[in-house]
């Protein structure tokens, strides 16, 4: 009898890139991948944010590095997968966690109010960004028979909420739709293409509604949903795909 146990979700010298990811739940998703072995590449459109959590994730013990810069930009982008090239090779795992524009949630305004502009501020970053970067990488994915696409979305996608999330919930809604069907082209190549819909997180002072509404009466933390995405881009998880997983808390109001 084999008395040495496999250690589930081992991502052992896989690449990783985890864009938005200076700080909060881009953060913990980078920190948990990272402690299943795999070399993360941490952007963040604040470099200031990168600096620090790189320099944080180093002195962990953890191979991680540097590619700061504004994803909705089709030169950043590229700029982004050639560091990830140069530092560690080609990327196995892509993470669009970037989602909220600088200005957002202070931002937000009704339908009513909203100009085009408005509307196209979100789908640069919640779908073109996501679209851009995909291309960079999934032919080699393919090539290579693995690759794991996730979308960090929003529970706002699936319920409709009046506190002006009208724009940011229409982008969040293209990306998923993307989602679904990328997964069907890739499947056979041996890439999977799935998303995580948060609830209530404990950032933008959500943690009083989330005890009001969860069926766990707390928030969402970095951990969980590093946890969760860990599976989804473990080869435990090559089965799963074009699935959008609600990681929610159980939330009453969804």
């Amino acid at each position: 009898m084999n008395t040495k146990a496999k250690r589930l979700f081992d991502i052992e010298g896989r690449v990783a890139l985890v864009t938005g990811s200076g700080r909060g739940m881009g953060l913990g998703i980078v920190r948990a991948l990272a402690t299943q072995g795999a070399k993360v590449v941490v952007n963040d459109y604040f470099p200031e944010r990168v600096e620090q959590a790189v320099a944080a994730l180093r002195a962990e013990g953890f191979e991680v590095c540097a590619a700061p810069g504004d994803i909705t930009k089709a030169e950043v982008r590229e700029q982004i997968v050639a560091t990830a090239r140069r530092e560690f090779g080609e990327i196995d795992i892509l993470v669009n966690n970037a989602g909220v524009p600088p200005a957002m949630p202070d931002s937000l305004r009704k339908f009513k109010d909203l100009k085009d502009e408005d509307f196209e501020i979100q789908l640069d970053l919640n779908l073109r960004a996501i679209l851009g970067l995909t291309r960079l990488v999934v032919d080699g994915m393919c090539e290579r028979s693995f690759g794991r696409i996730i979308v960090i979305t929003s529970e706002s996608w699936r319920q409709g909420m009046g506190m002006g999330l009208s724009n940011y919930a229409a982008a969040k809604s293209a990306a998923l739709g993307f989602m679904r069907h990328l997964a069907h082209e890739v499947g056979r190549r041996g890439v999977t293409v799935n998303a995580v819909s948060l609830g209530c997180m404990n950032n933008f002072g959500y943690d009083e509604i989330a005890k009001a509404t969860t069926a766990v009466g707390r928030a969402g933390t970095p951990e969980d949903v590093g946890a969760v995405v860990s599976y989804l881009v473990a080869n435990e998880a090559s089965w799963m795909t074009g699935q959008t997983l609600a990681l929610n808390g159980g939330s009453s109001t969804i």
